[in-house]
Protein backbone atom coordinates (compact mmCIF):
# COMPACT_ATOMS: atom_id res chain seq x y z
CA UNK A 1 0.00 0.00 0.00
CA UNK A 2 1.31 3.27 -0.63
CA UNK A 3 2.18 5.98 1.77
CA UNK A 4 -0.34 8.81 2.12
CA UNK A 5 2.17 11.36 0.82
CA UNK A 6 5.88 10.73 -0.20
CA UNK A 7 8.50 13.75 -0.89
CA UNK A 8 11.47 11.93 -2.99
CA UNK A 9 14.79 13.64 -3.38
CA UNK A 10 12.94 17.13 -3.75
CA UNK A 11 15.31 20.48 -4.45
CA UNK A 12 14.32 23.81 -4.27
CA UNK A 13 16.67 26.58 -4.88
CA UNK A 14 16.06 30.61 -4.48
CA UNK A 15 18.70 31.87 -6.24
CA UNK A 16 22.52 30.71 -5.37
CA UNK A 17 20.98 29.27 -1.88
CA UNK A 18 19.70 25.60 -1.74
CA UNK A 19 16.43 25.61 0.17
CA UNK A 20 16.39 21.81 -0.18
CA UNK A 21 19.58 19.05 -1.18
CA UNK A 22 17.50 16.29 -2.16
CA UNK A 23 15.27 15.96 1.34
CA UNK A 24 12.88 12.31 1.74
CA UNK A 25 9.63 11.87 3.71
CA UNK A 26 7.41 9.35 4.01
CA UNK A 27 3.37 10.13 5.62
CA UNK A 28 1.68 7.08 6.59
CA UNK A 29 -2.26 7.68 7.19
CA UNK A 30 -3.35 7.93 10.88
CA UNK A 31 0.54 8.94 11.89
CA UNK A 32 1.63 12.18 13.46
CA UNK A 33 5.22 13.11 11.95
CA UNK A 34 7.28 16.38 13.17
CA UNK A 35 9.45 17.78 10.91
CA UNK A 36 11.74 19.05 13.24
CA UNK A 37 15.05 21.54 12.76
CA UNK A 38 16.67 24.94 13.46
CA UNK A 39 14.87 27.91 11.82
CA UNK A 40 16.47 28.28 7.87
CA UNK A 41 17.05 24.28 7.65
CA UNK A 42 14.08 24.42 4.55
CA UNK A 43 11.65 22.57 6.87
CA UNK A 44 8.68 25.32 6.00
CA UNK A 45 9.80 25.42 2.41
CA UNK A 46 9.28 21.51 2.23
CA UNK A 47 6.16 21.99 3.62
CA UNK A 48 4.99 24.89 1.16
CA UNK A 49 5.80 22.22 -1.46
CA UNK A 50 4.05 19.39 -0.14
CA UNK A 51 0.91 21.79 -0.15
CA UNK A 52 1.52 22.80 -3.86
CA UNK A 53 2.16 26.60 -2.64
CA UNK A 54 5.82 26.34 -4.20
CA UNK A 55 6.96 23.76 -7.68
CA UNK A 56 10.08 21.49 -6.81
CA UNK A 57 13.03 22.25 -8.93
CA UNK A 58 13.70 18.46 -8.41
CA UNK A 59 12.88 14.95 -7.14
CA UNK A 60 8.62 14.27 -6.72
CA UNK A 61 6.06 14.56 -4.55
CA UNK A 62 3.89 11.48 -4.47
CA UNK A 63 -0.02 11.43 -3.00
CA UNK A 64 -1.52 7.87 -2.19
CA UNK A 65 1.04 7.20 -5.12
CA UNK A 66 0.14 9.52 -7.67
CA UNK A 67 2.65 12.03 -8.78
CA UNK A 68 1.57 15.63 -7.75
CA UNK A 69 4.51 17.53 -7.95
CA UNK A 70 7.71 16.37 -10.19
CA UNK A 71 9.50 16.90 -13.62
CA UNK A 72 6.52 19.04 -15.84
CA UNK A 73 3.76 18.18 -12.97
CA UNK A 74 2.48 20.92 -10.71
CA UNK A 75 -1.17 20.26 -9.28
CA UNK A 76 -2.44 23.26 -7.54
CA UNK A 77 -2.99 23.40 -3.81
CA UNK A 78 -6.48 24.09 -4.18
CA UNK A 79 -6.79 20.20 -5.89
CA UNK A 80 -4.48 18.09 -4.03
CA UNK A 81 -6.61 17.26 -1.10
CA UNK A 82 -4.34 18.70 1.65
CA UNK A 83 -5.36 20.61 4.94
CA UNK A 84 -2.89 23.56 5.71
CA UNK A 85 -2.58 25.47 9.22
CA UNK A 86 -0.25 28.54 8.75
CA UNK A 87 1.56 29.60 11.57
CA UNK A 88 -0.01 33.00 11.82
CA UNK A 89 -3.35 31.03 11.35
CA UNK A 90 -4.51 33.25 8.31
CA UNK A 91 -7.83 33.45 9.25
CA UNK A 92 -10.31 35.91 7.11
CA UNK A 93 -11.21 38.55 9.78
CA UNK A 94 -14.87 39.32 7.80
CA UNK A 95 -15.82 35.47 8.52
CA UNK A 96 -17.04 34.20 11.82
CA UNK A 97 -15.45 31.49 13.35
CA UNK A 98 -18.08 28.98 11.48
CA UNK A 99 -17.56 31.03 8.17
CA UNK A 100 -13.53 30.36 8.50
CA UNK A 101 -14.65 26.87 9.36
CA UNK A 102 -16.63 26.48 6.22
CA UNK A 103 -13.93 28.46 3.82
CA UNK A 104 -13.37 25.17 2.07
CA UNK A 105 -16.29 23.51 1.54
CA UNK A 106 -17.57 26.06 -1.08
CA UNK A 107 -18.66 22.69 -3.40
CA UNK A 108 -21.40 21.66 -1.01
CA UNK A 109 -24.89 23.15 -0.47
CA UNK A 110 -25.57 25.52 2.51
CA UNK A 111 -26.77 23.44 4.77
CA UNK A 112 -24.41 20.93 4.48
CA UNK A 113 -21.52 23.07 4.27
CA UNK A 114 -22.70 24.60 7.51
CA UNK A 115 -23.61 20.97 9.09
CA UNK A 116 -19.93 19.90 8.56
CA UNK A 117 -18.13 23.25 9.29
CA UNK A 118 -19.85 23.26 12.54
CA UNK A 119 -18.47 19.57 13.22
CA UNK A 120 -15.07 20.71 12.64
CA UNK A 121 -15.52 23.60 15.19
CA UNK A 122 -16.57 20.72 18.21
CA UNK A 123 -13.52 18.37 16.99
CA UNK A 124 -10.89 21.47 17.45
CA UNK A 125 -13.18 21.90 20.73
CA UNK A 126 -13.97 25.83 20.09
CA UNK A 127 -18.14 25.54 19.05
CA UNK A 128 -19.02 28.03 21.54
CA UNK A 129 -17.00 30.59 19.73
CA UNK A 130 -18.66 29.97 15.66
CA UNK A 131 -20.58 33.14 16.15
CA UNK A 132 -16.82 35.30 16.84
CA UNK A 133 -14.58 36.67 14.44
CA UNK A 134 -10.78 36.23 14.98
CA UNK A 135 -10.39 39.72 16.56
CA UNK A 136 -12.41 38.90 19.70
CA UNK A 137 -10.96 35.39 19.73
CA UNK A 138 -7.82 34.62 22.05
CA UNK A 139 -4.57 33.43 20.01
CA UNK A 140 -5.51 29.54 21.26
CA UNK A 141 -9.15 30.38 20.30
CA UNK A 142 -7.61 31.25 16.34
CA UNK A 143 -5.59 28.53 16.44
CA UNK A 144 -8.29 26.00 17.29
CA UNK A 145 -10.51 27.56 14.52
CA UNK A 146 -7.29 27.61 11.81
CA UNK A 147 -7.29 23.75 12.92
CA UNK A 148 -10.73 23.41 12.38
CA UNK A 149 -10.97 24.82 9.05
CA UNK A 150 -8.14 22.87 7.81
CA UNK A 151 -9.65 19.55 9.06
CA UNK A 152 -13.41 20.43 7.78
CA UNK A 153 -13.22 19.08 4.40
CA UNK A 154 -11.80 15.55 5.99
CA UNK A 155 -7.97 15.99 3.79
CA UNK A 156 -6.53 12.80 3.28
CA UNK A 157 -3.11 15.15 4.28
CA UNK A 158 -3.05 18.00 7.38
CA UNK A 159 0.23 20.20 7.26
CA UNK A 160 0.77 22.50 10.71
CA UNK A 161 3.69 25.04 9.79
CA UNK A 162 5.01 25.60 13.53
CA UNK A 163 0.85 25.79 15.00
CA UNK A 164 2.01 26.97 18.72
CA UNK A 165 4.97 28.72 18.41
CA UNK A 166 2.61 32.30 19.20
CA UNK A 167 1.69 31.09 22.33
CA UNK A 168 2.52 31.32 25.71
CA UNK A 169 3.90 28.10 27.77
CA UNK A 170 1.14 27.32 29.52
CA UNK A 171 -1.83 27.99 26.99
CA UNK A 172 1.07 26.17 24.42
CA UNK A 173 0.81 23.10 26.49
CA UNK A 174 -3.05 23.55 26.66
CA UNK A 175 -4.00 23.57 23.45
CA UNK A 176 -1.47 21.33 21.66
CA UNK A 177 -2.92 18.51 24.23
CA UNK A 178 -6.46 19.57 22.78
CA UNK A 179 -4.58 19.78 18.97
CA UNK A 180 -3.10 16.72 19.06
CA UNK A 181 -6.82 14.74 20.17
CA UNK A 182 -8.11 16.26 17.07
CA UNK A 183 -5.57 15.14 14.93
CA UNK A 184 -5.12 12.12 15.66
CA UNK A 185 -9.19 11.35 15.31
CA UNK A 186 -8.70 12.64 11.85
CA UNK A 187 -7.48 9.94 10.68
CA UNK A 188 -5.10 12.26 8.25
CA UNK A 189 -1.62 12.13 7.79
CA UNK A 190 -0.30 14.53 10.03
CA UNK A 191 3.11 16.41 9.37
CA UNK A 192 4.14 18.92 12.39
CA UNK A 193 6.65 21.97 11.71
CA UNK A 194 8.14 22.35 14.85
CA UNK A 195 12.07 23.98 15.82
CA UNK A 196 10.58 22.63 19.62
CA UNK A 197 12.46 19.31 20.69
CA UNK A 198 10.24 18.63 22.93
CA UNK A 199 7.26 19.48 21.16
CA UNK A 200 8.64 16.92 18.36
CA UNK A 201 8.49 14.40 20.96
CA UNK A 202 5.68 14.44 22.56
CA UNK A 203 3.38 14.96 19.56
CA UNK A 204 5.33 12.72 16.88
CA UNK A 205 4.52 9.04 15.91
CA UNK A 206 7.64 9.61 13.83
CA UNK A 207 10.36 12.58 13.43
CA UNK A 208 12.22 13.83 10.76
CA UNK A 209 15.23 15.58 11.84
CA UNK A 210 16.64 18.17 9.53
CA UNK A 211 19.30 20.39 8.76
CA UNK A 212 20.50 22.33 5.97
CA UNK A 213 17.83 21.42 3.67
CA UNK A 214 18.04 17.34 4.40
CA UNK A 215 16.80 14.67 6.35
CA UNK A 216 19.14 13.35 8.81
CA UNK A 217 17.26 10.82 10.44
CA UNK A 218 13.68 9.57 10.52
CA UNK A 219 12.19 7.43 13.37
CA UNK A 220 10.14 7.23 16.66
CA UNK A 221 10.77 9.82 18.92
CA UNK A 222 13.00 7.03 21.14
CA UNK A 223 15.19 5.90 18.05
CA UNK A 224 16.11 9.11 17.22
CA UNK A 225 16.98 10.12 20.80
CA UNK A 226 18.53 6.99 22.10
CA UNK A 227 20.12 6.12 18.79
CA UNK A 228 20.73 9.31 16.21
CA UNK A 229 22.60 8.32 13.39
CA UNK A 230 25.24 11.10 13.85
CA UNK A 231 25.98 14.42 16.79
CA UNK A 232 24.35 16.82 14.12
CA UNK A 233 21.34 14.60 14.69
CA UNK A 234 21.53 13.96 18.18
CA UNK A 235 21.82 17.67 19.03
CA UNK A 236 18.62 18.60 17.46
CA UNK A 237 16.75 16.63 19.84
CA UNK A 238 18.97 17.70 23.40
CA UNK A 239 22.77 18.51 24.96
CA UNK A 240 25.21 16.19 23.36
CA UNK A 241 28.61 15.29 24.32
CA UNK A 242 30.93 13.42 21.88
CA UNK A 243 33.55 12.17 23.35
CA UNK A 244 36.56 10.49 21.29
CA UNK A 245 37.05 6.63 21.73
CA UNK A 246 39.33 3.96 21.48
CA UNK A 247 38.19 0.19 20.15
CA UNK A 248 39.27 -2.56 22.18
CA UNK A 249 37.44 -6.11 22.47
CA UNK A 250 34.33 -4.70 21.38
CA UNK A 251 34.18 -1.94 23.55
CA UNK A 252 34.58 1.90 22.92
CA UNK A 253 36.63 3.09 25.47
CA UNK A 254 36.87 7.01 26.84
CA UNK A 255 38.46 8.96 29.38
CA UNK A 256 35.01 8.54 31.39
CA UNK A 257 34.64 4.68 31.07
CA UNK A 258 33.85 2.02 28.44
CA UNK A 259 30.83 1.30 26.34
CA UNK A 260 30.15 -1.77 23.43
CA UNK A 261 31.27 -0.54 20.37
CA UNK A 262 28.53 0.02 17.61
CA UNK A 263 29.22 0.83 13.59
CA UNK A 264 29.58 3.76 14.09
CA UNK A 265 33.26 4.31 14.71
CA UNK A 266 35.43 5.78 17.63
CA UNK A 267 33.14 8.77 18.58
CA UNK A 268 31.01 8.34 21.46
CA UNK A 269 27.80 10.75 21.40
CA UNK A 270 26.33 10.73 25.19
CA UNK A 271 23.80 12.64 27.03
CA UNK A 272 23.94 14.74 29.97
CA UNK A 273 21.94 11.92 31.63
CA UNK A 274 24.11 9.24 30.97
CA UNK A 275 27.10 10.36 33.18
CA UNK A 276 27.10 9.13 36.86
CA UNK A 277 28.81 10.73 39.69
CA UNK A 278 31.63 8.49 41.39
CA UNK A 279 33.82 8.45 44.19
CA UNK A 280 36.36 6.95 42.04
CA UNK A 281 35.80 9.19 38.75
CA UNK A 282 38.28 12.00 37.71
CA UNK A 283 38.80 15.46 39.14
CA UNK A 284 36.49 18.59 38.08
CA UNK A 285 36.33 22.01 38.59
CA UNK A 286 32.96 23.64 38.41
CA UNK A 287 33.20 26.56 35.86
CA UNK A 288 29.58 28.25 35.77
CA UNK A 289 26.31 27.15 36.95
CA UNK A 290 22.76 28.44 36.08
CA UNK A 291 19.86 27.99 38.73
CA UNK A 292 17.05 26.72 37.03
CA UNK A 293 14.81 25.48 39.93
CA UNK A 294 14.69 22.66 41.91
Amino acid sequence: MSPALEARDVRRTYGQVEALRGAGLSLEAGRITCLLGPSGCGKSTLLRLIAGLEPVDGGEILKAGVTVSGPGVHLPAEKRGVGLVFQDYALFPHLTGLGNAGFGLHGLPPTQRQRQAAEALARAHIAHRGEAHPAQLSGGERQRVALARAIAPAPAVLLLDEPFSGLDGILRAQVRDAALETLRQSGAAVLIVTHDAEEAMRMGDQLALMQAGVILQTGSPEDCYLRPVSLDAARLLGPATALPARIEDGLAVTAYGAVPAGPGGDTVIARPEAFVLSPDGVEAQVLERHFAGA
